[in-house]
């Protein structure tokens, strides 16, 4: 298994729900999802929905992404739910109309408000799908209707009414939604949108929805009878920095052609495109934040004896400079190899050079430094004699380039300088 993370595709968390079947618990993550994280480049890594795992979040570090999607509905107690009005009478009949979502699951609840708190405070890329997006507004101080058809269509004229859910036609049903300019999903969709009207179609499965928008957000498309389809943090969007805060309403990896896997709009990919994106841009500047320092270089055995004898030659310099000792004949042969790497090495500035004076480290061959760069007077004088041919554009180009290089060349040969005199000892 690869150890380097860089190398590592990023991970995606994605929480499994709940179903019951042949008497037994079943979890499960709709392949559509999958396939598209997967499609787009990152792991997607599904949590199980099983007691005690909201206290043990942390095991599944790294985490680059949070993908939430379908779901029963959140515990009402998770939000200002006392307001809703609703009668006891009510609650028995949206209990019976919609089954299958009203049968509160606590332990999911805990774990999906722990991760999208999680990315909120470590801004990790999360789409919200569906419930993911009313988990992501309860997260951050939001509210629901606890059922959009007692709470929000009567309010309404027959004319803005909304079905937002037939189990007669699951998949087929659409309803339309308005985008508001300036927002991703006007760009996504842009090409689609039913000219001046900026309206798309979307599929629909929730009896409950948006009704307070957390204030850090902002809607990005609303339902005729106004409820927000989806909102973003568009200071938290930006997915080639890795940042992505988002929540969308309905479910646009189904919006598809019936009996066909190609999509409504080509935007409907869109969302998933762009929060891989995300993912991917997070994990980098995350590993790039944490990346283990480079491996030290390993020399053959020869060039570890040629650094030793080189270390011990200028240990021997320095140790003569600062105790103010002479040159002990018995050591003139160890120097010998620190004068022959300054002879090979004279792409000194005059900073290096005045420090390697002072540390003692041209005591003994010195002026062969000086001898050796006499000698490319010659070159010099041919070198000037060729510029003086060049035109301007090309002088400055050329000036530009040897800047460059030069203080590359300093930068590299200050460090190795650094690390060959402080911070090695004689053997």
């Amino acid at each position: 298994m690869a150890s380097d993370l860089s190398v590592i595709l990023p991970r995606v968390l994605i929480v499994s729900r709940r179903t019951l079947r042949k008497n037994k618990f079943v979890d499960f993550v709709g392949e559509y999802h999958l396939d598209l994280i997967v499609g787009y480049g990152a792991v997607p890594v599904i949590i199980p929905r099983v007691t005690g795992v909201h206290r043990l979040l942390e095991s599944f570090e790294p985490i680059h992404g949070v993908l939430l999607c379908e779901g029963e509905d959140i515990d009402p107690s998770r939000y200002e739910a006392e307001h809703s009005g609703l009668s006891p009478e009510e609650f028995e009949e949206i209990k019976r109309l919609h089954a299958s979502d009203t049968a509160i699951d606590k332990e999911k609840d805990s774990i999906e408000l722990g991760l999208a708190k999680l990315c909120l405070e470590r801004n990790i890329p999360y789409l919200g799908i569906c419930r993911g997006s009313q988990v992501l507004n309860v997260a951050c101080g939001g509210t629901l209707y606890q059922d959009i058809g007692k709470e929000l269509q009567k309010k309404r004229p027959q004319c803005e009414r909304v079905v937002h859910i037939d189990y007669d036609n699951y998949d087929g049903h659409r309803h339309a939604v308005k985008v508001l300019p300036n927002t991703p999903l006007n760009h996504w969709f842009q090409e689609s949108l039913d000219g001046e009207k900026m309206e798309i179609l979307v599929n629909s499965y929730h009896h409950q929805g948006v009704k307070i928008l957390a204030q850090r957000f902002v809607p990005m498309a609303f339902a005729p009878d106004g409820l927000v389809e989806g909102f973003y943090d568009p200071d938290a969007y930006n997915p080639e920095e890795g940042k992505f805060i988002m929540g969308l309403q309905f479910h646009p990896e189904r919006m598809r052609r019936p009996d066909s896997d190609e999509f409504d709009y080509p935007g409907c990919p869109s969302a998933y495109q762009e929060f891989v994106k995300a993912v991917i841009a997070y994990q980098k500047k995350v590993n790039g934040s944490t990346a283990l320092p480079p491996k030290p270089l390993q020399l053959d055995k020869e060039m570890e004896k040629r650094r030793k004898i080189i270390v011990r030659s200028f240990s021997i310099a320095k140790d003569m400079y600062t105790t103010g000792r002479g040159m002990n004949s018995s050591k003139e042969s160890e120097l010998e190899a620190g004068a022959e790497f300054l002879e090979s090495n004279t792409v000194l500035s005059l900073q290096q050079e005045n420090r390697l004076k002072q540390m003692g480290a041209t005591v003994r061959n010195g002026s062969s430094y000086f001898q050796r760069l006499k000698m490319n007077e010659e070159r010099e004088r041919a070198a000037k004699n060729l510029m003086t041919k060049m035109s301007v554009e090309q002088l400055s180009e050329l000036m530009s380039f040897y800047r460059m290089m030069g203080q590359i060349c300093s930068e590299i040969l200050d460090q190795k300088l650094r690390g060959i005199v402080n911070d090695f000892e004689p053997s």
